[in-house]
Order: C-alpha cells, then sequence, then structure tokens
C-alpha cells in the first residue's frame, strides 16, 4: 500500500491572467500633462489591461533568466485578485510582474512583458475577502534591502471599483487573475534587478515571492 504523497505542488493561475496599468495616483499624476497628446488625445475612461500569457508563469522557487541581451528589469510588486465562482474574489496572491524597462504604459509591448519566466508566483494563495487588503502595503527588497513600498490605499480605482469597471465591459471567469497594477518611484521608474540580484515580495498574511536572477550567459 502506497503512503499518500504529501507534496502540495506551489500555487498557478488556472486561468487568465490580467495587469492594470496606470493605477496608482502618482503614476497617474506624472502621465497626466500627457494624456490629452496624440494618439488619444484624453484620459482612459476604463482600466487600461494587458494579458501575461502563460510562458511568463514563473513557479515559486525558480529563477528568472535574462536573455536576448537584456541586462536589467523593471520590478513589478503588485496583487493579484484570484477570481472564483460567479465573478467572485477567492482570494488574492502577491506577484512580480517583470517587464524590460520600456517608455510606453499606454500600450505596453508585448516583448517588454510576456518573455518566458516574467511572471514571479508565491507558494500558495491567500484566503479571505477583498476587504482585508484594502490598505495592504507590499514590501519590495532588493539584496535585502528595501527599496519600495506599495501602499494599496494609494490605488487610483481601489479594489471594489476596479472589479466594477472592468465587470463594466468583460466577465472574469473562475481561475482568471487581475493583478491590481504596480507603483512607480517618485520619479516615475520602478525598481531594477540585473543579474546575480535577489528580488523578494513581502507583505503581512502573504506568502512571500522571492526570485534569484541570472544571465543565460
Amino acid at each position: 500500500m502506497q503512503t499518500p504523497s504529501l507534496f502540495t505542488p506551489p500555487w498557478s493561475p488556472q486561468g487568465t491572467v490580467y495587469g492594470t496599468l496606470l493605477n496608482f495616483r502618482r503614476e497617474w499624476d506624472l502621465w497626466a500633462p500627457k494624456m490629452a497628446q496624440d494618439p488619444y488625445k484624453a484620459a482612459p475612461q476604463a482600466p487600461v489591461l494587458y494579458v501575461k500569457t502563460a510562458n511568463t508563469f514563473c513557479p515559486a522557487g525558480q529563477e528568472l533568466l535574462l536573455q536576448d541581451g537584456v541586462t536589467e528589469v523593471d520590478i513589478g510588486a503588485t496583487l493579484g485578485l484570484v477570481i472564483g465562482e460567479q465573478g467572485q474574489v477567492a482570494g488574492a496572491v502577491l506577484l512580480n510582474d517583470w517587464a524590460v524597462p520600456h517608455a510606453s504604459y499606454y500600450r505596453p509591448p508585448v516583448k517588454a512583458r510576456c518573455r518566458d519566466g516574467y511572471l514571479a508566483l508565491p507558494e500558495k494563495m491567500t484566503a479571505g475577502p477583498w476587504s482585508d487588503w484594502a490598505a495592504l502595503k507590499i514590501e519590495v527588497q532588493l539584496n535585502g534591502a528595501v527599496v519600495q513600498a506599495v501602499d494599496l490605499r494609494e490605488l487610483k480605482r481601489d479594489i471594489p471599483t476596479l472589479l466594477a469597471d472592468v465587470a463594466e465591459f468583460m466577465q472574469l471567469q473562475p481561475g482568471d487573475v487581475l493583478m491590481v497594477g504596480s507603483d512607480c518611484l517618485p520619479d516615475g521608474s520602478r525598481p531594477r534587478a540585473r543579474a546575480g540580484d535577489r528580488v523578494d515580495i513581502v507583505a503581512p498574511g502573504f506568502s512571500a515571492v522571492s526570485t534569484q536572477v541570472r544571465s543565460a550567459a
């Protein structure tokens, strides 16, 4: 008689992962003067979303491998809302939404955000109502030093507003993940990591996201 395995595989998205752009007040304010310019000529009225494709999923414990001449990556600490039945939030996870540094946040190029392994995942999901995370503070550590504190009270669209506004034009399915967005630093940039760096995304009550960055060379 075989002994049942006690191994629990690390959490992974079971549906589509959507990212949200320009959802922190600081970044919105920095970009606001340019929103009336071409090609859009006005500020976006609905949430600006993008998709993190399945090839980006990097399970807990795996390294981020820099390839194709990429020497540094933007760190995108965020909270992912995991959708359950009837569009309700079943839980949440910390995520690191890596991206190659780029200038556009209206239509981020696929090659900057959807490279292999560019979504670092935690070991497990945290259950609970979204109200538990309304004032969550996420800490970004680079080689053990705190380089950013992300405060969800600074969201332009808070969690219930973001969910409601997305529901106006699309229906999230069970297993989908909606990221609330990542904040920038005061100068508009994001913390960056290079080969040899270790990045930890931590918040009270959540499984941390820890990644070692390596170079393919």
